[in-house]
């Protein structure tokens, strides 16, 4: 065959090793003795992966492979998906779990081209792989077809009882502030606020960016220094991070408290980059974090139904909830890592760490938690839009006593199925890349709950 390569990737990860393993790709490829065609080079922004595009279409190519060698928006994915009626393919490659930065974050970008070829009713082959060793049987499978994603959808509304029906009934009359629009390629993010609301009974009232960073201004700074003791108790090393930085980002968690009494919100969905970096100067990972331990669920990029998932799960489980990533999932040692930059809970801590203050590793400014989860059975949730059809998705496993897989707030998690048949059916149903998670099985109560939500049920 002829392969049309679109390697995609952001400046903002680490781009030498992005190379590295973008060579030993090709080098890969280059063994199965398929032409190849497209570029050898990473595709960093729409200009250039568009270009890159339209060489194709003028190169009689028999397959479209793109190679997800870094996190990218589903843009550039969908776009190729589009422009092609050839057979789709998407390789990501996984990174090692040495404690540090998330250098590529594959996987994600994985999940939300995923989700949004889901959307677009466009089918297509997978491949979650390094590209060392002995590659060459998977690569066959990928580029045959034989690993198509398939179509994976819920079962039917569960039965409901007292329990599941006050749980739904606790989310009438809810509010969520909706602060941002979520950034381009994230259809996972995208909502109908007519839809929630016929759902569940929650409003959402939409507001600018700036009211945030423009409560967080005025805020009293008397009411900053408070906040600053407080960080004092919980971290070592609030002092080693920028200072102004740091002020700005503690501002965000008086912000979104003003925001929050004056509106009466019960939750937010927050645009949170890139915009807090480089509008505002500060992190709002770390007032994420103190919002959800007490219990006022805030999610990233601006994901409305994960702030919704966030209530759902918080209010079966009667505990803080952390809206997580899952960054990675390794087959043979039965184990996947849930992650974000810095925003879990502070009770979810595991008791033989210690909880510091960081920052951003790709925006480099506070505030930001670090530590890793403790151990225990864990239950995920996600109320869904995959496919287009609503759903509530449940996972359950045990995040073990494991060290920090990346910087941030990370667990190594063992779910209760084969990893290869969760992360399966993750790609089959076009999950979305946030699900939120709570300690403790919920199950039983988020099934009935779902049966008063009359949401269909899909337990992978």
């Amino acid at each position: 065959m002829k392969l049309g390569l679109l390697p995609l990737g952001r400046p903002t990860f680490d781009v030498p090793f992005a190379e590295s393993k973008l060579d030993a790709m090709l080098a890969a490829l280059e063994a199965t003795g398929h032409e190849l065609a497209g570029s050898r080079t990473l595709l960093f922004d729409e200009t250039a992966t568009r270009a890159a595009i339209d060489q194709l279409l003028d190169s009689s190519i028999d397959q479209v492979l793109i190679l997800q060698v870094t996190f990218t928006d589903a843009s550039m994915a969908v776009a190729a998906g589009k422009a092609f009626d050839q057979p789709l393919a998407i390789w990501a490659v996984p990174e090692p779990r040495l404690g540090g930065r998330l250098r590529l974050n594959a996987f994600c970008g994985l999940n939300l081209a995923a989700h949004a070829f889901g959307l677009n009713d466009r089918y297509f082959s997978w491949l979650y792989a390094e590209p060392e060793g002995d590659i060459q049987p998977q690569l066959e499978a990928l580029l045959s077809g034989k690993n198509q994603a398939g179509r994976l959808e819920a079962g039917p509304v569960p039965p409901t009882n007292a329990e599941g029906t006050a749980i739904a009934a606790s989310l009438k009359g809810r509010r969520i502030a909706r602060i941002g629009e979520h950034p381009a390629g994230f259809d996972t993010c995208a909502y109908d606020p007519k839809a929630i609301n016929q759902l569940a009974g929650v409003g959402v009232q939409e507001m600018e960016l700036e009211t945030l960073f423009d409560t967080a201004r005025s805020a009293d700074a008397g009411d900053v220094a408070e906040l600053r003791a407080v960080l004092d108790q919980q971290v070592p090393n609030a002092g080693e991070v920028d200072a102004d930085q740091l002020d700005r980002s503690l501002r965000l968690k008086l912000g979104l408290d003003e925001i929050r009494k004056s509106g009466h919100f019960d939750a937010f969905a927050i645009r949170c980059w890139p915009e807090t970096f480089t509008e505002y100067g500060g992190a709002v990972c770390g007032p994420v974090s103190m919002m959800g331990e007490a219990r006022i669920p805030c999610a990233c990029e601006a994901d409305v139904y994960g702030a919704l998932t966030q209530m759902l799960l918080q209010q079966a489980a009667q505990a803080p909830v952390f809206l997580t990533d899952l960054v990675d999932v390794d087959c043979e040692d039965e184990t996947a890592v849930v992650w974000h930059c810095g925003q879990a809970p502070l009770s979810m801590c595991a008791p033989d760490d210690k909880a510091i203050a960081t920052i951003h590793t790709n925006r480099q400014q506070p505030l930001l938690y670090q530590f890793a989860l403790k151990p225990g059975p864990v239950t995920l949730a996600r109320v869904s839009q995959s496919m287009k059809t609503p759903k509530l998705v449940l996972s359950f496993g045990e995040i073990l006593e494991r060290p920090a897989a990346f910087t941030g707030t990370s667990g190594v998690l063992r779910f209760e199925r084969p990893a290869r048949h969760v992360l399966q059916d993750l790609i089959a149903c076009g999950l979305e890349h946030h699900m939120a998670l709570a300690y403790g099985d919920h199950r039983a109560a988020l099934r009935a709950a779902a049966g008063a939500l009359d949401l269909p049920l899909l337990e992978i």
